[in-house]
């Protein structure tokens, strides 16, 4: 996964420098409302480092995505299951400089194309604060459907948008 690329940007393993970029978006409260609240240092280390062991031991995991022009970090996107988690889960942050450039879409959509043609899923989901409409609003242009509402582990109710493998 970390060798995907699209027109715009590069996914990558993380590095020790993303750290602080990813430490102070973590610390603002209003970014990081949707993804589980604010983080201290010490939480978004181990977050990294989650994200890492993630990627080691399934081949697949939230990758640090950057503009292949700057090779500038710009967030976070890619596919979660650990062993608590619902099922296989495309997510996505991007730090707000990046937003509304449609790096998120771009990124999304081959992150869930790697899903149904490298893992050979035939569906997956995304888990959505049903407060977060931008959220939402990009699983529905992903071509993700809402099915139901369940509680997430630990972070609450989230609506489930599922998305289908319709290359077959």
């Amino acid at each position: 996964m970390k060798d995907i690329e699209t027109p715009r940007l590069r996914f990558r393993e993380w590095r020790e420098e993303d750290f602080a970029p990813v430490a102070q978006f973590f610390a603002d409260p209003l970014a990081v409302h949707y993804l589980g609240g604010e983080k201290s240092a010490e939480e978004t280390w181990r977050l990294i480092a989650a994200y890492i062991g993630h990627y080691q031991l399934r081949s697949y995991s939230y990758m640090a995505v950057a503009e292949k022009s700057t090779n500038q970090l710009i967030g976070s996107i890619g596919l979660w299951n650990s062993t608590p988690w619902p099922e296989l889960e495309l997510g996505y942050w991007l730090f707000p400089a990046y937003q509304g450039k449609g790096y998120a879409y771009e990124a999304a959509k081959a992150a869930q194309q790697f899903a149904f043609a490298e893992l050979g899923r035939e569906t997956l989901v995304s888990y959505i604060d049903e407060e977060n409409i931008a959220s939402a609003k990009l699983a529905k242009r992903l071509g993700g459907t809402s099915e139901e509402e369940i509680e997430l582990l630990d972070f609450g109710p989230h609506q489930v948008y599922r998305y289908f493998n319709t290359t077959k």
